[in-house]
């Protein structure tokens, strides 16, 4: 995807001024993209130890202290109430409202979880001449929920989510030594080939993003995906969860 921005912080300032509010996929591909998790601290504690289990899906990349909204290590100038191009908001675990801005639901007592992305390896992929299918249908990634299921913490339990991209088989090697190394965001696949052998039964009925073709010659290649968090919430039904709504990540100041 093209776009017109050079940094980082120009982005976000069009995303909190509600000028960017669609998915963020091939955006500044150098810059790590992140996940968002948003709990009250009687939550919190409880969901690092969720991450610190999983790591797979879960990768902490950065945790804000209750009530902070200004990131203190990934990004400069940025402020989680308002730099997410869409948010979702849960209560006891049912979606309640998607919204661009959370200035109204922030409380003192929030506490922020930044969590590695897939899209931060994209840009490798396409260095490497893989094919990137979703960025250039201009689509969100296909996500599911699996059969896979994560480890428990005293709250949190349930499936794993994947995001889903078709690689032609003669590069599935490549893409695989490619995405290994990105161990903050997901790494290598967890399964490769069939989705029906992780609980997939619908290849074109994703349960988040946008349905991807996979043609004749390619592979469906999946990889562990932060939108994990809100299918756990959908069981661990925690009273209040901000998330980013799939594929709106938070664009960070780090570079691949």
């Amino acid at each position: 995807m093209n776009t017109n921005y050079t940094t980082p912080y120009q982005f976000r300032q069009d995303v909190r001024n509600t000028l960017w509010t669609k998915p963020t996929t091939g955006v500044i591909d150098a810059f790590i993209q992140a996940n968002v998790v948003i709990l009250p601290k009687s939550y919190a504690e409880d969901f690092e130890v969720y991450c610190n289990l999983n790591s797979k899906p879960c990768p902490i990349l950065e945790v804000l202290q209750a009530g902070d909204y200004n990131t203190q290590t990934i990004a400069s100038d940025a402020d989680i109430r308002t730099d997410v191009p869409l948010y979702r908001i849960y209560h006891n675990g049912k979606l309640s409202s998607e919204t661009t801005d959370i200035l109204k639901e922030w409380r003192d007592d929030l506490v922020t979880f930044f969590l590695g992305c897939s899209f931060s390896f994209e840009y490798a992929l396409q260095e490497a001449g893989i094919q990137v299918k979703h960025q250039t249908l201009g689509k969100n990634v296909p996500m599911y929920v699996t059969t896979i299921q994560t480890t428990s913490s005293e709250t949190f339990y349930g499936p794993m989510v994947v995001s889903m991209r078709p690689i032609p088989e003669h590069q599935i090697e490549q893409c695989i030594d490619i995405t290994t190394p990105f161990t903050n965001n997901h790494g290598s696949p967890i399964h490769v080939g069939s989705p029906h052998e992780i609980g997939i039964t619908d290849i074109n009925q994703p349960d988040y993003g946008d349905s991807v073709p996979i043609e004749p010659g390619e592979v469906p290649v999946f990889w562990a995906c932060g939108v994990t968090p809100q299918a756990v919430a959908l069981l661990a039904k925690p009273e209040l969860m901000i998330t980013h709504s799939p594929g709106h990540m938070f664009v960070t100041d780090m570079l691949l």
